[in-house]
């Protein structure tokens, strides 16, 4: 069985929200321009999953999306250099997981989103995905 690599992707939701790429069924993840985030773009396989974060405006992450295509060419990008994945939305989580619940948990101490706060694409462990899926249901 494949492993599937867990991931958090942060967007503004005044640019691209979770009801957005719900209404459209498949949205490009494109406009990153920073090294790290985009390696973790770079690395990301069909099938794996990402939180999807809002940020600016709510703080929270909301719902949860697979890549659908990777390796993909930044199409925003003049130069070729950056990249970008497809995805589309899995589901709502059943309550929102805020920045504020996030950092006041000490589970979740070392996560990217705390540790790397201006990474717009950080990487989330097993332990991290399970853990804030249960904050979500709970």
């Amino acid at each position: 069985m494949t492993k599937i690599n867990h991931w958090l992707m942060k967007s503004e939701p005044d640019a691209y929200s979770w009801d957005r790429l719900v209404l459209e069924g498949e949205g490009t993840w494109d406009g990153v321009r920073n090294h790290r985030a985009a390696n973790n773009l770079r690395a990301m396989e069909v099938g794996d999953q990402a939180f999807f974060y809002h940020s600016n405006i709510g703080l929270e992450i909301v719902g949860i999306c697979e890549i659908s295509q990777s390796g993909l060419i930044d199409p925003t990008d003049e130069t070729g250099k950056w990249a970008c994945v497809k995805v589309k939305p899995v589901r709502k989580l059943k309550r929102p997981v805020s920045l504020k619940q996030i950092k006041a948990d000490p589970q979740l101490a070392e996560i990217e989103l705390i540790r790397l706060s201006r990474l717009s694409v950080s990487v989330i462990t097993q332990e991290e995905w399970d853990y804030i899926i249960g904050l979500s249901e709970g």
